[in-house]
Formats: structure tokens, sequence, C-alpha cells
């Protein structure tokens, strides 16, 4: 594993997914019952912790929450360890609490710095998995219900004429950093609907119907921003399970410096330079949220002029 894709949160190869017992019950069965095997318990998309740590259950006490779980899925081994979830959101938060030994509900989010990148990755994994769970109840063709199939990783229609397999879906987006050709570099942020007052960021967009992901770079910054793109470059991907992205990072240059913004999507768009960019982290303005890839483009972009030895601009 390269240490820009360990820089980003939710990923990083942690988990073996260990696909090949997933249609095989007994060795499952094995597993559950394992003095080793840890199940993680969430509710309603949260992680339930104590003292700010995701709880992790053994023996009697996963169990319990297994029983009364709406959902168990395979996560995999970490560690040496297999790993299952259980979805305890059909309980009130109480309840939900009381079976899993814990003291409050977390979102994922506010625990990242706080948990390892694996841990952090391995609560993801769960959030995204048990989320399509909930949303995958019936067949969309039919409207009959499913069933858990491959130990929580597919969902079939009970309908016999039907029968349809369902898969868990990710929904692919783009994030770029745009530039400016020349010196001094500058780079696009802009200002979505909905963002506080002077909080910029960097484009994304989801991926359309019948479009690479560089196309889809292409359009969405024409089309938010007014702005042409060439030189798009691939820089990383990260998996985003809110509740099913995945974020693939791109940078581009653009053809001129000219902006447009819909006045939909964009409220506002503007260049920065790199101190423009150091004086807004140093007065608190955060480049994106920590755990997101919008900030590990924002931070190398920034780091590029220091690596070279120039000074900053």
């Amino acid at each position: 594993m390269r240490e820009d894709e360990a820089a980003l949160a939710y990923g990083g190869g942690w988990v073996d997914r260990a696909g090949a017992l997933r249609a095989d019950p007994e060795r499952l069965a094995q597993l559950l019952g394992g003095a080793d095997t840890r199940v993680l318990p969430l509710w309603q998309d949260h992680c339930l912790v104590n003292e700010a740590v995701p709880v992790q259950l053994t023996g009697d006490a996963a169990e319990r929450a297994r029983a009364a779980a709406a959902e168990t899925v395979f996560l995999g081994f970490a560690a040496g360890r297999a790993v299952f979830a259980v979805d305890l959101s059909e309980l009130t938060e109480d309840a939900a609490l009381a079976a899993a030994g814990a003291t409050r509900v977390v979102g994922v989010r506010a625990l990242v710095g706080r948990l390892s990148p694996a841990e952090a990755a391995i609560q993801g994994y769960a959030r995204g998995l048990l989320h399509w769970h909930r949303q995958q109840r019936y067949c969309g063709a039919c409207g009959a219900a499913t069933n858990v199939q491959d130990a929580g990783h597919a969902r079939r229609c009970t309908d016999p004429d039907c029968a349809r397999l369902y898969f868990p879906r990710i929904e692919p987006a783009i994030i770029v950093l745009v530039e400016t050709a020349g010196s001094p570099g500058r780079c696009l942020l802009a200002r979505h609907a909905g963002a506080a007052e002077n909080a910029f960021s960097t484009l994304a967009g989801f991926v359309e119907v019948g479009e690479t992901l560089e196309d889809a770079v292409r359009r969405e910054v024409a089309e938010e921003a007014g702005v042409v793109v060439t030189d798009v470059a691939y820089q990383g991907s990260q998996a985003w399970p809110f509740p099913a992205g995945l974020m693939v990072g791109f940078r581009a240059t653009a053809e001129s410096d000219e902006i447009r913004v819909d006045g939909v999507e964009l409220l506002e768009a503007r260049w920065f330079t790199r101190a423009e960019l150091r004086q807004r982290a140093a007065t608190g303005h955060r480049l994106g949220r920590p755990d997101s890839i919008g900030n590990h483009l924002l931070s190398g972009w920034l780091a590029e002029d220091e690596a070279a030895g120039s000074a900053p601009r």
C-alpha cells in the first residue's frame, strides 16, 4: 500500500474480505462462534461507542447483540480475526445502547482522527453495507421482499418468478483540483449551495451514465463554473460510505481563468494562490474536511512549491 493511499480515510486494504467464504454457511457459523471473532454493532448508520471508542463485541455479548439485530453481515478478517457487523436500527436508541453495552451513538465521521486508519475503514465498510440492506428490502422489479444472500453481500427476490439478485451498488463521483497554467499557480475553489459564507472547496459531481471519469471532470467543471479544462490527470480514489460513494480524485488545467458559475450548484467561485490558501488556513478556514480526498488534493497542491524549494506563493 502506498503512503498516499494510507492517508485517505475509509480505505487502505486493511480487511481481507474473504469472498470465497461468503457461500460457506458452515464455516461462517464456526467463525460466528469463535472466541476471537469481533462483532461491530451499528444503529441507524451510527457507531455505538464507549468513551469515543466503537464497541467491539465478543463471546456472549456478541451473541446477545446478534439476537437483537435485524441483519448480521460478514466483513472478513482484520488482523487475523473474523469480523461481523450487526444492525440494531430497528431498536430504540436506548435499547440499542443496552444491547451493545455502549454509552452513546456517534457518527463515523466524528471519530476520524481518533481511530486508527484500519478501524476507521472497517467502521465505514460496516456502515455502508448495513445501510444498503435497509434500503434493499424489496425487489425493484416486482416489489416482493428480498432475502439476504452470501453472508450479507447480496439479496435475492423471494418471488420465484422473478428471483432477481441484487448486489451493493457504488455511486462514483469525481472531485477535481483545477489549476491555472504558469506562475503564480492558482487553484479554483467554489462555494456550493447551502455552504456557509466564505466556505470554499474543490469541485465535485456524480458520474453520469455513458460517461468516463475524465468526461465527468470536464462536464462538471464546465457546467458549474464555466471553465474549460484540459490535462485531466487521475490522483487517487477514496471509499466514501455516506452511503455508497466512491470519490475519484483528479487534477486538471484550465484553458482560461474566466469563471461563470451556474448559480444553482455553485454560488460563487474564485481563484486562490497558495499564499491565499495558507492565509485562510492560518485564520481558521479548513481546506475541506480532514477525512476527505478534497483536503488531500489541496494539501498536496500546497506542498508542491515547498518540496521544490521555492518561496511560498
